[in-house]
């Protein structure tokens, strides 16, 4: 079965014995690293008790499959349920689970992950598939799961931060939570044994990690940053990220501007048509998106939002240089927005 966010926390607050595993997978390292711990400490609050858990390694598993058989299937000395982790585990590990698993009457979770695992991937299609294994896909933060990671992590450390300290902050993390958590703990490190974080603590401890998010250069565009649109647009591209799938971010950012200026000409308040937007902005995006709100009318939106039709309709065409065309768009975008700003 497949399991979200909302059912993940639900079993670490009260596990569901029927279920026999689950299968962690993605390219955010750092959530997986977090899924496991928690996945653990549901059977062990001691993630090294050597009792109730036992470690396995993908490749040892691969020469010598009797290694997870023989883990799986020991009763605990101590009594109570164990736990089994493998780690870096591959597809190979696929047709070794349904035979291990099959009429098997023990009750040791089954905790299997692994970032170099897909969606297409044979062992996440059989863990799908299954009605007592639970995969989880752990792909790159949402805003919200970045503001959530560094507001739990400050408070754990009983440090506090203010409205403006605490924007600049998650602006300036990434998509991924293991380098998001090493920043914050740096940050932490930094400053001593003060108990408040300044924006001067964040400009002067943690470097811009966001800067190739599609949403980051949305906003650059609208805001009429050029040059960081460009460096954020070129790292995306390093990433694998498709032009068109830019371009789309972006006419979807316009057009949430023309929608609020639409709301606001209808008598509702900036604040009131931005509330009516879904998902909802967070916060630390509010005042940027205030200012592009001033910067635009609905006649340039409109230019824009032609603009980024044809952007999308070159970028589809064969032997059109894709990023050129994109690279072309957005420097005129932005550069009409930073006109605009002066007025």
């Amino acid at each position: 079965m497949i399991y979200k966010s909302a059912q993940i926390e639900s079993f670490l607050k009260k596990p569901n014995p029927d279920i026999k595993g689950f299968l962690v997978y993605g390219g955010n390292e750092g959530l997986i690293a977090e899924y496991v711990r928690g996945l653990i400490a549901t059977v062990s609050k001691d993630l090294y008790d050597p009792f109730c858990v036992a470690y396995l390694n993908g490749s040892d598993i691969n020469a010598d499959v009797g290694i997870l058989s023989a883990e799986y299937n020991s009763q605990s000395l101590m009594g109570g349920r164990r736990v089994v982790v493998v780690k870096d585990a591959d597809n190979n590990l696929t047709k070794h689970l349904k035979a291990l698993l099959e009429n098997n009457l023990s009750n040791t979770l089954l905790v299997i992950y692994s970032s170099s695992l897909n969606k297409k991937s044979s062992l996440v299609m059989w863990a799908e598939k299954e009605d007592k294994f639970a995969a989880i896909a752990c792909y790159d933060d949402r805003d919200e799961d970045v503001f959530a990671t560094a507001k739990t992590k400050l408070i754990e450390a009983g440090i506090t931060i203010n409205n403006e300290a605490l924007q600049l902050l998650c602006s300036r993390l990434s998509a991924d939570r293991k380098t998001n958590i090493g920043e914050i703990d740096k940050l932490i490190t930094y400053i001593g044994d003060k108990k408040n974080i300044t924006t001067d603590d964040v400009q002067a401890s943690i470097a811009d990690q966001s800067s190739s998010s599609g949403e980051d250069i949305c906003y650059f565009v609208a805001g009429g940053y050029a040059e960081k649109a460009m460096i954020a647009l070129q790292r995306s591209i390093n990433e694998g990220e498709e032009p068109v799938t830019i371009v789309r971010a972006l006419t979807y950012h316009f057009s949430k501007l023309l929608s609020c200026l639409a709301q606001v000409e209808k008598g509702e308040t900036i604040d009131s048509a931005i509330n009516k937007l879904t998902p909802k902005l967070l916060f630390y995006r509010l005042s940027s998106f205030k200012r592009q709100l001033a910067i635009w009318s609905k006649d340039k939106l409109f230019g824009v939002m032609e603009l980024l039709y044809n952007c999308e309709k070159d970028c589809k065409t064969t032997n059109v240089p894709n990023f050129e065309v994109l690279s072309y768009a957005l420097l005129q975008i932005s550069s009409a927005a930073a006109k605009l700003a002066k007025k």
